[in-house]
């Protein structure tokens, strides 16, 4: 394992150099990062709220039952049924114990949910910042790019029309010295 540990550490490296070297797609790939939370903490929160909503029925299904049950532990007790009114009084505790339950982890639910959708904005709120921050670079990034080029294109401006200016010395000093060879000639027959 430790060539593979080791390889791994190597390309880990490699990554987080290239990153540093190109902060632009840094930002891009914690954008990324940021979108998949994102969709993480979306899909928690639903099934945070699905499983909520499953706890509420069942607490007013289990309300019920402690309802029926009340009921019957009245009726026995009228009836003088103490054989029945006990073990219905056990029930209907029972009943209640389970729905106190069942509501303390519903709370729980709506806490976690609650956490959620505050982690949700903050990873929005995050995000936000992380887009903003890769649209400046890269309006840096194409301003420092158009300004090499402006720079590399003046340069080569300069060298061509520094270029075209000697060859046009050259040829006006050749061309002046061809006219004067020339009156020299003539003169001199």
């Amino acid at each position: 394992m430790g060539l593979f540990d080791d390889f791994n550490r190597f390309l880990e490296n490699r990554l987080e150099e290239f990153l540093r070297n190109n902060p632009h797609l840094e930002l891009e790939a914690l954008l990324e990062q940021l979108r998949e939370q994102e969709e993480d903490t979306l899909k928690l929160i639903a099934d945070l709220q699905l499983q909520e909503k499953r706890a509420q029925d069942e607490i007013l299904a289990t309300a019920q039952e402690i309802q029926r049950w009340h009921v019957r532990v009245e009726k026995a007790k009228a009836a003088n049924r103490l054989d029945l009114a006990q073990p219905a009084q056990e029930r209907e505790a029972a009943l209640l114990r389970e729905g106190n339950q069942r509501w303390g982890q519903m709370q729980g639910l709506k806490e976690r949910t609650t956490q959620a959708k505050e982690l949700l904005r903050q990873i929005q709120q995050r995000r936000q910042e992380v887009q903003s921050k890769a649209t400046e670079a890269q309006t840096n990034r194409a301003n420092y790019q158009a300004q090499q080029l402006w720079e590399t294109d003046g340069w080569n401006r300069r060298a061509r029309s520094q270029g075209a200016d000697d060859l046009e010395a050259t040829f006006q000093r050749w061309e002046t010295q061809d006219e004067l060879d020339q009156l020299k000639r003539n003169m001199g027959r």
